[in-house]
């Protein structure tokens, strides 16, 4: 099977740079971004910070590297983060929190709602004594890459960041796929970030960048964010060759109600496949249940690959399919047809 063959659907991650991206990248204008010499990366900031509504932004490598480095600035060593047992921080960041931040992680299971409730968050609230490290942090999570790319409403936000703001603890949002929270929701992504104090989001996803992530807040919070990017690695030179498709991909944002409209036709045509269970997704992520066909996630993403469907495992008889500019309707089609065919083998 050739690569044109594969169809990809393992996550957004996967998009290649449209030839303008490539063309911006070749033609952008450089410096040096440790000394803020770059005026493509300052653009980038600008506009990425005007996008969420914020004072600041800081253009990072990574989204990992972007919730890191707001855990490091938020708390001091020997705090407790508070986050939702299924949060990508938590998940598969490495146990950064602790390894970068020296902090431990106190978990609560939001559930389907993805974020905890205000009272939740007040009755998981650690005040700091002799005996207990205090709560320095909650990390909130829109869209919920775990719980199926749900977007999660400005409210529930809100809610659970004025509970923390109560016991004067800031607030990040991992908002990686913000922007499509903000599509399915029919609100501005300024809307979702207004109540928090810092967000991280990915210009490497739906929006279709090669590379990179922001993180924005206030501007004191960015003065030490940078200063904490230069200790973890992330000082970066003549970044503007791969900012300036960053540029072109905040430009993008409206086009991400095709991913989720794939993701719809997908989930129904999973869904048809007996012993498959794929709910109507939210946004661009279909998880699909497979444990009354008795396959194993794991055996199913090998037989999918083989048939030339990437998809990642996600949980014992949980399988994630990621739509993104890369895929349209016929490659969803196509990729129903073969899955169909990989579950009647199994």
């Amino acid at each position: 099977m050739t690569d044109d063959d594969f169809i990809d659907l393992r996550s957004d991650t996967v998009t290649r740079p449209s030839e303008a991206m490539r063309e911006a990248a070749a033609t952008a204008e450089v410096g040096d971004d440790v000394y803020r010499d770059d005026p493509t990366v300052n653009e980038l900031e600008r506009r990425a910070a005007d996008a969420v509504g914020t004072e600041a932004a800081l253009y990072v490598p990574s989204g990992t590297m972007a919730n890191q480095i707001a855990v490091r600035v938020h708390t001091d060593p020997g705090q407790e983060l508070l986050l939702d047992r299924e949060s990508h921080l938590y998940r598969w960041e490495l146990a950064g929190a602790a390894t970068l931040s020296g902090v431990q992680t106190r978990l609560v299971d939001a559930g389907a709602r993805c974020v905890p409730s205000a009272d939740r968050v007040r009755s998981e609230t650690v005040t700091e004594d002799l005996h207990r490290p205090g709560t320095g942090l909650l990390a909130l999570e829109n869209t919920h890459n775990y719980r199926g790319g749900t977007a999660v409403p400005a409210d529930r936000i809100a809610a659970a960041a004025e509970a923390a703001h109560e016991s004067e603890i800031p607030v990040h949002l991992d908002g990686a796929r913000v922007f499509n929270a903000a599509v399915a929701l029919g609100v501005d992504a300024s809307d979702i970030v207004a109540p928090v104090d810092s967000v991280a989001f990915c210009l490497s996803k739906g929006l279709g960048a090669p590379v990179g992530s922001i993180l924005a807040g206030e501007a004191a919070f960015i003065e030490e964010a940078r200063r904490v990017r230069k200790l973890f690695g992330g000082g970066m030179r003549q970044a503007g060759i791969i900012a300036a498709p960053g540029l072109l991909a905040l430009e993008s944002v409206d086009r991400l109600a095709d991913d989720h409209a794939n993701a719809e036709r997908l989930a129904a045509g999973l869904d048809a496949i007996a012993g498959v269970d794929a709910p109507e997704p939210d946004t661009n992520i279909v998880v699909a249940d497979t444990e009354a066909a008795d396959i194993a996630a794991a055996d199913l993403v090998a037989a999918c690959e083989d048939a030339g469907v990437g998809c990642v495992e996600f949980d014992t008889h949980t399988t994630r399919f990621t739509t993104h500019r890369d895929v349209d309707a016929a490659d969803i089609d196509a990729a129903v047809d073969r899955v169909a065919a990989v579950v009647g083998d199994l």
